[in-house]
């Protein structure tokens, strides 16, 4: 998540730049970049959906003692990420003792000019940023990690598996422009034409999404996978942020039976509810874009039990 301005179209729409950093770390170090306990960090920030995919993944794998983090302050300012201690689980940065996150990509890049965003994978060793592709950074730690997982069970899990492939890219493929970022599309976009076009597709997909959860447990059937990581991201800020933040308010997220009970489910497998800090995301985009929110008034916001019992154990069996 970087500052949005400068990714606006002539049309009005909101386009996300592509990340720029895309080296990979491996179990045997063929990359150039091997899997080390101690050596890499992770800079995120707590109301990021795309950084919230790598804590989950970071915890469900049980790296938390070998891959360390620091916390961005919730507020995004005109000159970008910052690092302080002014806000309840926020960090300084602990590593490179950079006070804005552009001066940790510059010390990898003294030149770079593009976005700053989180999250960011950081080496210790080598001193240089590997990676800022969420989508990246979560295969890496679901499968060149599993000699520092804690547990066997942790080793053994795979959000990736090979005969699951192809459906995870298919469901990535449309999850990721239409819901993901189609948020984004409607909360940014600056002409009704763009708006009206990502929110039709965000609500289209929505109700794609709930026809297969009527069906199964989770999107690929019955095994929990990355494509469920990255969907959970966003569904967990719907109806805090998104609905009316962003504008997406044709209906709440807790109006579909299905994806509301999976998101519940989510939220309360293996402490998967200790990487959510309601706070943040709620005062990071209210109090950060004041291109929508000049004022930076936070609203009450909606009632949301994520510890209703979510009853999908039966699902699909």
């Amino acid at each position: 998540m970087s500052s949005v301005i400068k990714h606006i179209s002539k049309s009005g729409e909101f386009i996300r730049k592509d990340s720029i950093f895309r080296n990979w770390i491996t179990s045997d170090g063929s990359s150039g970049f091997k899997a080390e306990a101690g050596r890499y960090h992770l800079y995120v920030s707590l109301a990021c959906p795309w950084a919230h995919r790598t804590l989950i993944v970071r915890h469900l794998k049980g790296l938390e003692d070998v891959i360390s983090v620091n916390v961005v302050d919730l507020l995004l300012t005109e000159k970008g990420w910052h690092f302080s201690d002014e806000h309840p689980n926020n960090t300084l940065d602990t590593v490179n003792g950079c006070k804005y996150l552009k001066d940790v990509y510059r010390k990898a890049n003294p030149d770079y000019d593009g976005a700053i965003t989180v999250p960011v994978l950081w080496d210790k060793q080598k001193n240089t940023l590997v990676n800022n592709e969420s989508s990246e950074i979560i295969r890496m730690l679901n499968s060149e990690f599993n000699s520092f997982c804690q547990t066997d069970e942790q080793r053994k899990l795979d959000l990736y598996p090979e005969n699951l492939r192809d459906e995870i890219n298919e469901l990535n493929s449309w999850i990721y422009p239409n819901i993901n970022n189609g948020v984004y599309r409607c909360g940014f976009a600056r002409s009704q034409q763009a708006y009206d076009d990502a929110v039709i597709k965000l609500f289209d997909h929505l109700d794609k999404v709930e026809i297969i959860l009527s069906k199964q447990r989770y999107l690929t059937g019955n095994q929990f996978t990355e494509a469920d990581v990255r969907l959970f991201t966003t569904l967990v800020r719907f109806d805090w942020v998104y609905h009316g933040h962003f504008k997406c308010n044709k209906k709440m997220l807790k109006e579909y039976p299905n994806i509301w009970a999976y998101a519940r489910e989510i939220y309360q497998m293996k402490d998967i509810a200790g990487t959510v800090d309601k706070d943040h995301i709620r005062k990071h985009y209210h109090e950060s874009h004041t291109s929508i929110n000049p004022f930076r008034i936070l609203p009450v916001g909606a009632d949301l039990d994520f510890l209703q019992p979510h009853r999908r154990e039966n699902i699909g069996k």
